[in-house]
Formats: C-alpha cells, structure tokens, sequence
C-alpha cells in the first residue's frame, strides 16, 4: 500500500528536476553576437589597401589597414600572383626590418602605411601599371585567409591626400 502524498510528491520532484534541466540548458544556449562568445573570435576588416606603381621591375610595396572589432588575431604570410615573395616589414627609426607576423589587438587595429609597416613584393612577375589592382591574399593565425583587391596608384600617392 502507498503512503499518502507519495504520488504528489513525486510528481513535484519530476516537475522540479525538469525545470532545473531546462533552466540549465538555456543558459548554455546563447546568442553568437554575446560580447563572451566573441573575445576569442577575431572580426577583421580590411580598407584602404594600395600599392603605388613600382619604380623597379623587380620590388613593390603595400598598405592596408587592418581593422579587428573582435578577438585578437596575428597576420603571419601574405601571397600574391603578382610575386613569389611577399614579406612582412616594419621600420623602426628609418630602418626596415622583416618581421614573421604582426600582432592584431583585440578591439584594435594594425596599419600598414608608408614610412612604417608595410608589405614586400619581390621578383616581381611583372610591372604593375596605375590602375591595375593586385589581388592580395592575407594569412591569419585564427581568422583564416581575408582576400583583398589591391589597387595600383601613382608613385606618390598620399591617402591623406589623395594623390
């Protein structure tokens, strides 16, 4: 025989235990846009990419921006058509040095600009004309590889300027 109230209070158990189960896997469930979820993922855009006409057949250089709204991520390689060789450079107190990677702070930016970083296209495939754009593949540790049109302007273009 079955003691009074046994049934009730099993019931409410089971109704407990449920609740508690589904509170928990609500909370595991989040949106993707959480600023938790999203510290470790990188969100990289990419602007105001250039490379000025060369002067050489051989070397040109390139500029670019990296802007990163999410996690921190570091730029290791860069590929290209145009060269065989694509290195990474930063100059420190008028000196170029080649770098194997450049850091991109989380919620920062790197820039690559004339007189400071900057890329290295070497034995050049051929001469690229103002005009023409270089396509420009950039490697990320955790983002993965961002393709970028890089559009070939005059020799003494100034993006402060425009020419």
């Amino acid at each position: 025989m079955s003691r009074p109230g046994a049934p009730s209070r099993r019931l409410a158990g089971c109704v407990a235990l449920t609740a508690t189960a589904l509170a928990l896997a609500l909370a595991g469930c989040g949106s993707d846009d959480s600023p938790s979820n999203n510290a470790g993922k990188p969100e990289l855009k990419i602007t105001g990419a250039y490379m000025p006409a060369p002067v050489m057949d051989t070397m040109a250089a390139g500029f670019f921006t990296v802007t990163n709204s999410g996690g921190a991520d570091t730029l290791t390689s860069v590929t290209s058509d145009l060269a065989p060789d694509v290195t990474l450079h930063s100059t420190k107190g008028g000196a170029m040095e080649e770098r194997k990677s450049f850091a991109v702070p989380a919620d920062g930016s790197l820039d690559f600009a004339s007189g400071g970083n900057h890329l290295m296209f070497e034995k050049l495939t051929h001469k690229p004309l103002e005009g023409e754009k270089v396509s420009v593949t950039l490697h990320f540790a955790k983002a993965g590889t961002v393709k970028v049109s890089m559009p070939v302007k005059s020799a003494t273009y100034n993006p402060k300027t425009g020419h």
